[in-house]
C-alpha cells in the first residue's frame, strides 16, 4: 500500500492502517467465517477525520464488483440482504412516517431488488427504488426530486463517497430528507489495534468506513447538516419539512 494517500472526504493524508483476507465478512457477528482466501486487503485511515477505506477496491469498476463481490454466493456472507432486512426497514418507515405518507414522494437507493419500496407502495406510499446493479449507472434525472430518500446499508459498499452524495442532493427536493444506515467507526476502530471489527468484511463490499467526523464533514461539503441518530442510523437534511418536525429532535 502507498505510504500516504489522499482522504476523498476531507482532504486530509490517510495511512496505512491494517490488512485483513478478503474473505473477512460479516459473518463474525454470529461467530462464524469463511475460509481464509489468502489475498491481502489492505486499509487505510484518513488522521484528519477517521475515514478508513479499502484503497485497491475503490479502483474497481462496477462488472469487478458484480463479478468478485455481489455474485451468486453474496447471500451466503448477507442472508437478510434479499428479504428480512427490506421488510424491517419498511416497517421501520412505517412507523415513522405512516401519518405523512401522501406528504412527499419517497426513494429508496440501492434498493437492490425494490422489495421495501414493493411494500411501501401497498401501503400507499409513493415510492420507489433505484440501484445502480439492478438499474444501471445512466442518468439519474428520470428519477425526479424526493421528499424523503433512504439508504439503508449502501454508505459501506460505495468507492466514490463525495459522487454518492452528488447523486443523492440532485435526487433530493428542496427540504427533502436523506435518511441512511451505516455503522460508524468511532467505538470500534483505533489507531494502533488490529482491525478485528466484524464490520470490516471486504467480502461483503464494505469498502468504506466512517467515523462521526467523517460524516458530517461530507454534509458540510454539500450543503447539509448532520444528526447521528444512533451508532448505525443517521440523517442528512437541509431543513426539516414539516412533516417530520420532531422526529429526530430536530426542527
Amino acid at each position: 500500500m502507498d505510504q500516504s494517500l489522499k482522504c476523498s472526504i476531507c482532504g486530509g493524508v490517510a495511512t496505512p492502517f491494517a490488512t485483513v483476507d478478503f474473505n473477512k465478512s460479516c459473518l463474525e457477528a454470529s461467530g462464524a467465517s469463511l475460509p481464509p482466501a489468502g489475498i491481502g486487503i489492505d486499509y487505510a485511515r484518513c488522521d484528519g477525520c477517521g475515514f478508513c477505506f479499502a484503497p485497491a477496491l475503490m479502483a474497481w469498476d462496477l462488472d469487478t464488483f458484480k463479478e468478485r463481490i455481489y455474485n451468486d454466493e453474496y447471500v451466503l456472507v448477507d442472508p437478510e440482504y434479499i428479504d428480512t432486512r427490506p421488510r424491517a426497514n419498511a416497517a421501520s418507515l412505517l412507523s415513522l412516517f405512516g401519518h405523512a405518507t401522501k406528504a412527499f414522494q419517497h426513494l429508496d437507493y440501492g434498493g437492490g431488488n425494490g422489495l421495501l419500496s414493493s411494500i411501501l407502495v401497498e401501503s400507499g406510499w409513493q415510492s420507489r427504488s433505484y440501484d445502480p446493479f439492478v438499474d444501471g449507472t445512466g442518468s439519474l434525472e428520470r428519477l425526479g426530486k424526493h421528499g424523503l430518500i433512504t439508504a439503508f446499508e449502501v454508505f459501506e459498499h460505495v468507492p466514490d463517497v463525495p459522487a454518492l452524495l452528488a447523486n443523492l442532493r440532485a435526487l433530493q427536493s428542496g427540504n427533502g430528507i436523506i435518511l441512511f444506515s451505516t455503522i460508524v467507526t468511532d467505538e470500534h476502530i483505533q489507531p494502533g489495534q488490529p482491525l478485528n471489527w466484524w464490520y470490516a468484511s471486504p467480502r461483503n463490499g464494505h469498502i468504506s468506513l466512517f467515523s462521526k467526523k467523517s460524516l458530517a464533514i461530507l454534509a458540510v461539503k454539500h450543503g447539509l447538516k448532520f444528526r447521528s441518530l444512533s451508532e448505525g442510523v443517521h440523517v442528512f437534511y437541509k431543513n426539516i419539512p414539516t412533516w417530520a418536525n420532531g422526529l429526530f429532535g430536530i426542527g
